[in-house]
């Protein structure tokens, strides 16, 4: 069980994090088994939790982000401010941070963040100055990836590619329990892979990228269009809406279509045949043994995966003659990027520990050799 509470503006906090703990016991990945925060970071909200080691979250509490003021001084005093109030009532030992944006490949610097005004932005460094503990700073997909792998739909696979689907699409590959980078640490930007030449314009300012056909914003897109047209199979959706096509919703769509609806219902499956398209090109370039779908839009369920596994057998290279990638629905919800950043952190605390110790060993044998050395010029 956890406490779910929403974190108020101008609250009292903490003013230190508690200091690391002595007992250190061994996960399989040899990370310490100690209680780690994980922070998800988005355009509207952050949210951050206390997760131990076998993924469970022991607390969550979350704060808007900063309406008036997106700047990097202000979205690391919320994040700040959240990891000191939980460590009021918990032992925190690091800190992950799943960020939307590029982050570089040491895991350091937000390259680029599209809805908050970070420029290669050294968050690792500015939070670990304030929170005197390790911190880990990672793409919001590679922490939702890993926490999938680690506790969700993906445990027990040794090649994983995540796809998220949200506003856009995000990506993440697994190999051999490692998140894969690439050479500048932006690598799984599969939403800008061009599908359609020549297609629709994509706010990365190329056309025809694939977030243009099989995201939360193409699903949305199709259904005010056709209700801004009075087309007749909109009448559902426009009746709901009181003709306001503005109010149309990724999550009203998916309800109506639950409820049956013929043209949500269309919408849906022509979501998911793109993905389906999307998965067997991944497929044909990086071979996993499963795909994991996240995001807002796989809220869908079946309604969406059943058509993305139809497209993906059509579309397959070598279909007949190879083995098919096991496509599942991730298992963690919207708290995957937030349970996998606080994994990843355990990780760094681990690096941590083994860096403390070594120092104090070096401070040992200098204080031995000292006294060695007194003692000799004494005799």
């Amino acid at each position: 069980m956890y406490r779910d509470r929403a974190y108020p503006r101008n609250a009292p906090s903490a003013s230190v994090l508690r200091t690391v703990g002595t007992r250190e016991r061994r996960s399989h990945l040899s990370a310490p088994r100690v209680p780690t925060v994980g922070i998800d970071i988005g355009g509207t909200k952050v949210m951050a939790g206390v997760v131990d080691a076998d993924g469970h979250i022991l607390e969550k509490v979350r704060a808007e982000t900063p309406e008036k003021s997106k700047s990097p001084k202000v979205v690391e005093d919320t994040i700040a401010e959240l990891v000191l109030d939980l460590s009021d009532r918990h032992d925190v030992h690091a800190v992950g941070i799943g960020a939307a944006g590029w982050v570089d490949a040491d895991r350091s610097r937000v390259l680029f963040a599209p809805h908050l005004a970070w420029r290669d932005e050294p968050l690792k460094d500015a939070l670990t100055a304030r929170l005197a503990v390790p911190v880990m700073v990672d793409n919001d997909a590679n922490t939702a990836a890993w926490g999938e792998w680690r506790f969700g739909a993906g445990r027990g696979e040794d090649h994983l590619v995540m796809i998220t689907l949200g506003t856009g699409i995000g990506g993440a590959i697994l190999e051999d329990g490692r998140v894969k980078r690439g050479k500048y640490g932006v690598a799984g930007e599969f939403g800008h892979m061009q599908v359609v030449p020549g297609g629709h314009r994509c706010p990365c300012g190329n056309r025809g990228c694939w977030e243009q056909y099989s995201s939360g914003n193409a699903l949305v897109r199709e259904a005010r269009e056709l209700a801004a047209a009075e087309s007749p199979v909109a009448y559902g959706i426009t009746a709901r809406t009181g003709g306001q096509v503005g109010d149309i919703t990724g999550p009203l769509i998916t309800e109506l279509a639950r409820s049956g609806d013929a043209m949500c219902v269309e919408l849906l499956q022509d979501i998911g045949q793109w993905l389906g398209i999307g998965i067997a090109n991944l497929a044909a370039a990086l071979d996993p043994g499963c795909f994991v779908i996240g995001g807002g839009v796989s809220a869908a369920d079946e309604l969406l995966i059943d058509p993305a596994r139809e497209a993906f057998r059509r579309h397959l290279t070598g279909r007949g003659y190879r083995p098919e990638a096991r496509i599942a629905k991730a298992q963690l919800g919207p708290e995957a990027g937030m349970v996998g950043a606080a994994d990843l952190a355990r990780l760094v605390a681990r690096r941590f520990r083994r860096a403390n110790r070594r120092r104090l060993e070096r401070y040992e044998r200098y204080e031995r050799a000292a006294d060695n050395l007194r003692r000799a010029v004494g005799q």
